[in-house]
């Protein structure tokens, strides 16, 4: 047999064959399966939460703990409705407070961010980062000095006052994240609207807020999470019941001493509602939230 008839003898594989043995495709499968892997590792304490609230109070508390439920029992969540003021009031504190989160937080933000950006501030750049420096110093440190300032103004026990020291919590990043969304629109732009007749305030609210609202979005979504979650500083601001947020009930509930001990039922029960409002804004922005936290990054 000649040399060319050996080599037409052997046999080749498909491309697409031959592709899905190359080692790119087997990376994608790994990197598949590690995702997948993580992917349970985090569902799993969400998991173990929602059936504990689910359980009755006395398997809830049993010990050695069960992971599935003997029997459905959502007598958790209705003595958590019913706790102390009642579970709507502690929501709509968490809400209020956090509403009134994101409108101080874009309120500064927004003229600042686009201040920054734009004009030829003498030191701008030195300005810009001692607001920075104010991420490196832990709030918790303060909240003595501002506790007796707010008590002077009336603030302990204020919805606002607390909303007020969650922006400030807030600020810097927000600050940074609307300073690079405002440096990335293009200058064109801006002086194509001077051109028409536009004044700074015009220029931002016409031409520059609808082209950063992945950004917006992104501020309230941390500012949200931030001031949901948040628990020291609403702890020494409030000591009425009816001021309460939710993570406060949730340390409260930790205590009740009605079985003798902690209450796992009604606390994984109040950690389940707590969680749903930050998944489904989470699910619902997300992709303005990845825009938002990109802009600025590439120019």
């Amino acid at each position: 047999m000649s040399l060319v008839e050996r080599i037409s003898a052997v046999r080749v594989l498909p491309l697409s064959r031959a592709n899905s043995w190359r080692p790119e495709g087997r990376a994608k499968y790994l990197i598949g399966a590690i995702l997948i892997a993580l992917f349970v590792v985090m569902l799993l304490p969400l998991l173990a939460a929602f059936f504990a609230s689910v359980k009755t109070p006395q398997e809830a508390a049993a010990v050695p703990p069960t992971f599935f439920p003997h029997a459905l029992s959502f007598d958790s969540y209705a003595r958590l409705w019913d706790y102390q003021a009642g579970l709507p009031t502690y929501v709509l504190n968490s809400f209020g407070t956090a509403l009134l989160t994101i409108l101080f937080t874009l309120a500064l933000t927004l003229p600042a961010g686009f201040a920054l950006a734009r004009f030829p501030l003498p030191g701008k750049e030195v300005i810009f980062v001692f607001l920075l420096l104010a991420l490196i110093i832990p709030y918790q440190a303060l909240l003595t000095p501002i506790f007796l300032m707010f008590a002077s103004l009336k603030l302990t026990n204020s919805l606002v006052g607390l909303a007020i020291i969650h922006t400030a919590i807030q600020l810097p990043f927000s600050l940074y994240v609307m300073r690079n969304s405002f440096e990335s629109v293009p200058m064109e732009l801006e002086e194509a609207a001077v051109i028409d007749g536009c004044n700074s305030l015009q220029v931002l609210i016409r031409v520059c807020l609808p082209l950063v609202v992945p950004a917006i979005i992104t501020v309230a979504l941390f500012a949200f999470i931030m001031s949901w979650n948040e628990f020291l500083a609403a702890l020494v601001m409030m000591n009425r019941q009816d001021s309460f947020t939710l993570p406060l009930i949730l340390a409260a509930a930790r205590t009740e001493t009605s079985l003798g001990g902690t209450d796992w039922g009604m606390l994984q029960a109040g950690v389940m509602i707590s969680v749903i409002p930050c998944v489904i804004i989470y699910l619902l922005l997300q992709k303005y939230y990845v825009s938002g936290l990109l802009s600025g990054a590439v120019k």
